[in-house]
């Protein structure tokens, strides 16, 4: 069996360089020849214009966090190849969640403190509130411009992917439309991941609306995925092996 990929734990500042950069994403996707050694891309993608006219410096920043991203989950990124094209609505959710997987900042603000801030009745988040949670998870770690830099680069990644609304203070607390095709890749692609928490309840469900509680009616709408409760047991039925599979099936990707 295929040694499975982990979630990164290590706290790591790429997202004060990068955010979610969905389109940056997208022509990672398109461009990339996973093959080829990281440390040779650079020259490759800043002639060949991956990212449109952007300097040879910005160009490395972002094959360095694109690589983060997708590269420890080669049957995903060998998808997301595949899939051509990938509508737009689902787009910012798969670099969402592969953001979570590669941040793990950004995975308890996105999985943990915004939905906690939903439980708990509040409606909106803004900037200064977001670098005190920063400050929180890392005391006296970052200067003060760091933990604000870290909360408006979340808050606009949050925005982007569709956690929240507007892009200026206050914010409101508002998913947006989430495909269920999004949660079917978020899990078909954790079957391959060593993560923290269960199927059921883990950061990556919760960024998505998607608590223990809510898990099995959320099971019911997923494409490819059965699910049964039998006293107090719950069980996923798995309906593809994989994750190329599925979204070979439900992604309109050719075979």
């Amino acid at each position: 069996m295929a040694q499975r990929s982990r979630e990164a734990v290590e706290i790591h500042t790429r997202i004060l360089r990068c955010m979610l950069a969905a389109d940056d994403c997208y022509a990672y996707w398109q461009n990339v020849d996973p093959t080829v050694p990281a440390e040779q891309r650079p020259p490759l993608a800043f002639q060949r214009r991956w990212f449109g006219v952007k300097s040879e410096a910005r160009v490395r920043t972002l094959l360095a966090n694109m690589v983060e991203r997708f590269d420890p989950f080669p049957e995903a990124l060998g998808l997301l190849q595949r899939l051509g094209s990938v509508p737009a609505t689902l787009r910012p959710w798969i670099c969402h969640l592969h953001l979570q997987l590669s941040d793990p900042i950004y995975r308890r603000f996105s999985g943990e403190f915004l939905p906690q801030r939903r439980a708990e009745g509040y409606t909106t988040i803004d900037r200064g509130i977001a670098a005190r949670w920063v400050e929180s998870i890392a005391p006296e770690r970052w200067s003060t411009t760091t933990s604000m830099k870290f909360a408006s680069n979340m808050l606009s990644a949050a925005v982007e992917s569709g956690l929240l609304k507007s892009r200026k203070d206050p914010r409101k607390l508002a998913l947006t439309g989430v495909p269920d095709a999004a949660v079917g890749y978020a899990l078909y692609l954790l079957r391959t991941v060593e993560f923290e928490g269960s199927l059921s309840d883990n950061p990556y469900l919760r960024s998505l609306g998607i608590d223990s509680a809510l898990f099995p009616l959320a099971m019911t709408r997923v494409p490819g995925i059965g699910f049964r409760a039998i006293g107090g047991v719950q069980e996923v039925d798995w309906r593809y092996p994989t994750l190329a599979a599925w979204g070979t099936e439900n992604l309109g990707v050719s075979a």
